[in-house]
């Protein structure tokens, strides 16, 4: 049992318990798994207006100290996307990569004027961190941006309602396309802004001062959390969006024995990078292009109304096991029970018919394509 007096807290922590949010340790973070009514609701009201994340957890790492061009040639040693590619104002996603093409961890990376800014996973920050430090320069300054939060606000209504404390710039931000980077003022304190998200509905994520964080959730959300255009929601719900928008969670989905090929993350490879290499599993990554990977990510529909969980096993229909299941649970705007998991090639096929074993009980699933609901990014 984890001890609750060693768990981080993010700047909204008294917010969360204020708005009656049920906190559980979360990679070493005291964080809302879900509000009432539920994570169903919380799901329901991203999909249909607009809900609010705390991922302060999230480590916000600024590279600067040479010119960003240099910067960005200097991260390309590390990654396998073309960071001289992006351009000011616009970020990527991609993977922190090792000499065998497993991936350390999946991140963000936007170039915001003379700064290259990365977002990493909670649970791989430290990690990250050294791994960045042993990797770069040693003119290249890593600066984690501790003294920031992040809020992550999802939906259909999201930017709208962002915008609506933006005064002269709302019109800027709401002219904003998926990726695209500004500075901005939200409720007059400077921020920096995405139109960016890990739910597939349209959204930003805003890194704004962590003194301010509070005051900006509560503009957002209003007087209630429970009736406005945007509600507080927990972990559960952000799982549950994540997974029928068909995206990867880093210990999951993604790990160091798990290649970007495998995992179906080719498209976060620019064609100058396939072609030139240059980071850390260039070559395993290139070949797995070329001759196919020995497994690959695929979604799972199981029959019937129990989910299945990560770790369950995935066997053929002669017994023979193929696969495992990496993520698995209930999705609500699917209304039934959505899985991912890796198999070989030869039986990725949507409408290919396994078994999955839990807890010693086979269930039926039936291999399904990614997304389960498509994404709703401005583009």
């Amino acid at each position: 049992m984890s001890d609750q007096a060693s768990l981080r807290h993010t700047p909204l922590h008294d917010l969360h318990v204020a708005w009656g949010g049920r906190l559980v340790d979360f990679a070493g973070w005291d964080l809302p798994v879900r509000y009432e009514p539920g994570p169903m609701a919380e799901h329901l009201q991203t999909r249909e207006s607009a809900s609010l994340f705390d991922v302060s957890h999230m480590g916000i790492v600024e590279l600067s100290g040479r010119p960003v061009e240099l910067l960005a040639e200097a991260l390309e040693a590390l990654v396998p996307a073309s960071v001289t590619g992006i351009a000011d104002g616009r970020q990527r996603y991609t993977q922190l990569t090792t000499y065998t093409g497993g991936i350390v961890d999946d991140l963000m990376v936007a170039r915001v004027g003379p700064l290259l800014v990365l977002v990493v996973n909670a649970a791989r920050r430290d990690v990250d961190l050294a791994h960045l430090r042993a990797g770069l320069p040693d003119e290249v300054e890593l600066t984690e941006r501790t003294d920031l939060a992040l809020l992550a606000v999802q939906g259909p209504a999201a930017v709208s309602a962002v915008a609506a404390l933006a005064g002269e710039r709302a019109a800027v931000l709401d002219a904003t396309v998926f990726m695209d980077v500004i500075e901005v003022e939200l409720a007059g304190v400077s921020c920096r802004v995405s139109r960016s998200g890990y739910t597939g509905e349209d959204g930003v994520e805003i890194q704004v001062p962590a003194d301010a964080a509070v005051d900006l959730a509560q503009r957002l959300v209003g007087d209630s959390p429970d009736d406005g255009t945007v509600r507080p929601a927990g972990l559960a719900a952000r799982d549950s969006l994540r997974l029928e928008a068909g995206m990867c969670l880093y210990g999951h989905d993604l790990d160091e024995s798990t290649t970007p090929v495998e995992a179906g993350l080719v498209w976060s490879i620019q064609k100058r990078r396939r072609e030139s290499g240059g980071y850390p599993g260039a070559e395993a990554v290139r070949r797995q292009i070329a001759d196919g990977p020995g497994r690959v990510r695929v979604g799972l529909r199981p029959d019937g109304r129990q989910p299945v969980r990560d770790g369950s096993t995935l066997v053929d229909a002669t017994g023979s096991e193929v696969g495992v299941v990496t993520s698995g649970g209930y999705g609500p705007s699917v209304g039934a029970p959505i899985a991912m998991g890796y198999v070989p090639p030869e039986a990725s096929t949507p409408g290919t018919s396994l078994v999955a074993v839990v807890r010693g009980k086979e269930l039926p699933v039936t291999v399904a394509d990614l997304p389960f609901v498509a994404h709703r990014y401005r583009r």
